[in-house]
């Protein structure tokens, strides 16, 4: 409704073409005036005049005017005698000065005159024990500890451990002082005092000798640029350093000129200059400083000071517009000198300080004792090449809240770095970096005289992810980097570090503690532990009898004897037991003779048969012999099965001489050396454990002569397959997994004795650390980091014969047995075949000679007609042939025999009646 009244009014203006409409609706309204001390023609008098103009035109009651009195800054006398000069005119109350000395002159003479007054200055905190004055005086300026906390909170978020105040007052070391309150015990600092308008450069090249890198700053706004002008010409502005700038209006400071240094500069801004009423408010104060040339022009950005003038006056008029009806305002005309007060001035300072408002820096509340204001936000500004941008939030409540994300960072980052080549020191070793070796014609220069799983890593996460430029050297000695206790100095890659000749340093670097303690490092790309290389043992040779190697020699000479006494007694107890003496003519029912066919070659027969798992086609009748027979059955069932088993582990599984399995195992032994990288990580965690085999394993190490220790993981590997199973070597688990890949006699022996990462390390105050760490997290999240390991940890095309074969033999082992193993049963068989045929030909023999005594023929006769009857494979029956023919039947016998004999001799031409 206020705003349509106001657009009404200027139309009648507009059309009436004079001011007489307007001035008789402002006569209508009520006039409060209201004192402003300030020092002549600055911003925040048009901001406080501006905030003024608003109210009156939105108000429909009041017309609100300010009556400003001139005093030059910190002249406490002109502010008391503008003062007394606001009083005597009669005001509601009065705002300003703007230096803490004036204030408290006016503070005083508004206090015994009843009248509010309005400050914004910082103030430091109160002592305490001392009586607070009612009314306070109202303070907009943020309360001094809580600002000093929100400095101390984000310099902790940032893990800051050591840094150095800088301030130039008294004030200055006030804040600073409250800032060190907030801060941790174990945190290091170191408090400095800058001359403004003098030299400094000894003072800042002092510090940088001392390796500090992190500063507070605080002085006024206006002195900030001399400063770090004189800090950038002793190199005192450079990589891995950061400031904070104290001065809330720091961020309105033009630093073009330092933009494109390489040190992060951050500064506090408690209100959002992007929010749309703020620019409103801004373009109107633009426009009004553009019509009174006495005021300086106004900037792109609003100063703390103007801001908390403007919501000064809000809170001002804001509280009159919400008084209520039985509260009048009527301001007196007070003399300085006289006791008179103002009547209603302690309600109206106590509706100010209840009645809460939304200015410029934020919602105003304030503490009704102290009258200091109790919330408020701050912004964390960060100065890049287009500016300062916010990259967090802060309040009392809710603590910092970070608003960039990390594509932003990184986007940032790429932004400050565009121009900056980043130095990348590591060292030579496969996988993770080797020189390539350039083919006939071909030179390589830069990075691309480098391959590996480093060089990849590294440009994924700088080239591809973050677009930054690298240069990759190799650090002197090619040393992971050790802590010299004489000369207090780091060696290898940390002291490179260190020195700040690199700014990453990549390689299969362990995070430790006492690295971590020098450097910073990203989050590991790659877990692991250690483990023990150990060589394979050497598979034993085949051997042809293998197939005894079940039982022993013993148990082989026991089965046998068992094997002739069970027949022996078999034999012997069937010639005992009555029912096993049988009718030879089951038809025959009263046989003359009964007859035993359990003579010792069945017995041995039966026995053989059992143990051989085939069974017999006779078996015996008699309780004692059958008792026999289980009892030997028994023990053929396990036997048989014992062997089995202990067959299969024999011929599948090679007889592995692992003298070792364990890290206890090498404990316990002294035959088999053992070592590590000589001031490596590995030799550190022995080193340094509390585990009593690990602290025994570092003496064994320690005292062995010659040494065990080697210079890189090379030589050990080098070591391990010279020493013929005498040297075992602890390393990590990956590049043991790399050499397994390439080095087919070569094994791990036990699990991992630890756990750790390898992580990319940087010096200590790094702004690309968390830009690094978000790439490297990104790469894990995506898989790349598994990707980069299998394409640089599988076996190249040169080394797949040695991993085909490899895996060949170890599917052989598992699953086929070769003749070299099962030959000797092969043998057994010929043999056994052999000796059975040379029985057979005995056997044959002996029948001959039988055959020629009872024929009367002579045995060359007897011999080829039984062999030329033998080999007629037609003939199924033989002729019984008795040694005493009688009888016609025993002509007819005769004469059958001899035509079979004539018909066998004619097939083969053999004459046997010649």
């Amino acid at each position: 409704m206020q705003e349509f009244h106001l657009i009404v009014l200027g139309l009648l203006a507009l059309c009436s073409n004079t001011e007489g409409a307007f001035r008789h609706f402002m006569l209508r309204k009520k006039t409060i005036n209201i004192g402003v001390i300030l020092p002549p023609n600055t911003v925040t008098e048009v901001a406080f005049a501006s905030a003024l103009a608003r109210a009156s035109m939105e108000s429909q009651k009041y017309n609100f005017v300010m009556n400003i009195k001139y005093a030059p800054h910190g002249d406490s006398f002109a502010a008391s005698k503008a003062a007394c000069e606001l009083l005597a005119s009669g005001v509601i109350a009065i705002f300003g000065p703007t230096d803490s000395n004036s204030a408290d002159a006016v503070e005083a003479h508004c206090r015994a005159a009843g009248i509010p007054h309005i400050q914004a200055v910082w103030r430091p905190p109160p002592l305490r024990g001392l009586d607070r004055p009612s009314p306070p005086s109202i303070n907009l300026f943020p309360e001094a500890m809580e600002l000093s906390r929100a400095v101390a909170l984000y310099v902790k978020d940032n893990d800051w451990t050591s840094y150095t105040l800088l301030y130039d007052d008294d004030e200055g070391l006030i804040r600073l002082q409250e800032v060190l309150k907030h801060a941790d015990p174990e945190h290091k600092w170191l408090v400095k005092r800058l001359k403004p308008g003098e030299d400094n450069r000894q003072l800042l090249k002092s510090l940088k000798a001392t390796g500090q890198t992190r500063v507070i700053l605080d002085c006024p706004s206006d002195r900030v640029l001399d400063y770090l002008r004189q800090a950038h010409e002793v190199k005192f502005f450079e990589d891995y350093m950061s400031y904070v700038l104290m001065s809330l209006d720091a961020h309105t400071l033009d630093l073009q000129e330092l933009r494109y240094g390489l040190s992060n500069v951050t500064c506090l801004r408690i209100f959002d200059h992007s929010d749309s009423r703020t620019r409103s408010y801004l373009a109107d104060w633009e426009a009004r400083s553009t019509a009174d040339v006495r005021i300086p022009k106004m900037t792109h950005e609003i100063t703390v000071e103007a801001a908390l003038a403007s919501d000064a006056a809000r809170l001002i008029t804001d509280s009159v517009e919400s008084a209520p009806e039985d509260f009048k305002i009527e301001p007196t005309p007070i003399e300085c000198d006289s006791e008179n007060q103002w009547e209603a001035g302690p309600d109206f300072t106590e509706h100010l300080l209840t009645n809460p408002i939304v200015g410029i820096t934020g919602k105003l509340l304030l503490e009704n004792t102290t009258g200091e204001r109790t919330n408020f936000n701050v912004e964390i500004m960060e100065l890049s090449n287009s500016g300062f941008n916010s990259i967090a939030k802060w309040n009392a409540e809710l603590g910092f809240v970070y608003v960039r994300t990390a594509n932003e960072d990184s986007d940032l980052l790429t932004e400050k770095w565009q121009n900056k080549t980043f130095r990348v020191v590591s060292r030579i070793g496969a996988p993770y970096l080797v020189e390539r070796k350039p083919k006939e014609g071909e030179v390589f220069i830069g990075n691309d005289r480098y391959e590996g799983y480093s060089k990849d890593l590294i440009h994924e996460i700088l080239k591809e992810t973050l677009h930054l430029n690298y240069e990759i050297e190799i650090v002197p000695g090619n040393g992971y980097g050790s802590y010299n206790k004489d000369t207090k100095k780091w060696d290898g890659l940390i002291g490179h570090l260190l020195e700040r000749k690199s700014d990453l340093a990549i390689c299969d670097l362990t995070i430790t503690y006492e690295r971590r303690s020098a450097v910073d490092f990203t989050t590991p790309f790659m877990t692991l532990g250690i483990s023990i290389l150990y060589s394979k043992p050497t598979p034993p040779e085949p051997e042809l009898f293998s197939f005894l190697k079940p039982f022993s020699v013993d148990v082989w000479i026991y089965m046998a004897a068992a094997y002739l006494m069970v027949s022996l007694m078999l034999h012997i107890l069937a010639r005992l037991a009555p029912n096993d003496w049988e009718n030879p003519h089951p038809c025959d029912k009263s046989p003359e003779e009964l007859e035993n066919i359990w003579h010792i070659k069945n017995c041995c027969w039966l026995t053989v048969g059992s143990i051989m798992t085939q069974g017999s086609d006779i078996l015996p009748k008699g309780y004692s012999t059958r008792w026999v027979c289980g009892m030997w059955w028994f023990f053929a069932l396990i036997m048989c099965s014992s062997y089995t088993a202990n067959l299969a582990a024999f011929l599948t599984n090679a007889a592995m001489d692992d003298s070792i399995k364990s890290a206890e195992d090498l404990a316990m032994q002294t035959k088999i050396k053992y070592g590590t990288v000589v001031g490596g990580s590995t030799s550190s965690f022995f080193k340094r454990s509390n585990v009593s085999t690990y602290q025994r394993m570092w003496a064994a190490m320690e005292s062995a002569r010659p040494s065990v220790f080697v210079k890189n993981n090379d030589e050990g590997v080098e070591r391990v397959l010279k020493g013929k199973r005498s040297y075992a070597f602890l390393m990590e688990s990956t590049a043991i997994e790399y050499q397994l890949e390439r080095h087919c006699d070569l094994m791990q022996v036990g699990g991992l004795l630890d756990s750790k990462g390898y992580g990319i390390a940087m010096p200590f105050d790094s702004f690309y650390r968390t830009a690094v760490d978000n790439a490297v997290l990104k790469l894990a999240e995506s898989g790349r980091l598994v990707e980069l390991k299998n394409k640089w940890w599988q076996a190249s095309e040169d080394d797949e014969a040695c991993v085909e074969q490899e895996a060949t033999e170890e599917g052989a082992s598992a699953a086929e047995l070769g003749v070299d193993n099962v030959g000797g049963v092969f043998v057994v068989l010929g043999i056994g075949c052999g000796m059975a045929a040379g029985m057979g030909a005995l056997e044959f023999l002996w029948h001959v000679r039988d055959v020629a005594i009872e024929q009367k023929m002579t045995q060359a006769e007897a011999f080829w007609a039984e062999l030329a009857f033998a080999l007629s494979f037609w003939e199924t029956e033989k002729p019984v042939q008795h040694s005493r023919p009688s009888s016609s039947a025993s002509g007819d016998i005769a004469s059958r025999a001899s035509s079979v004999l004539r018909s066998a001799a004619d097939l083969f031409n053999i004459d046997v009646f010649k």
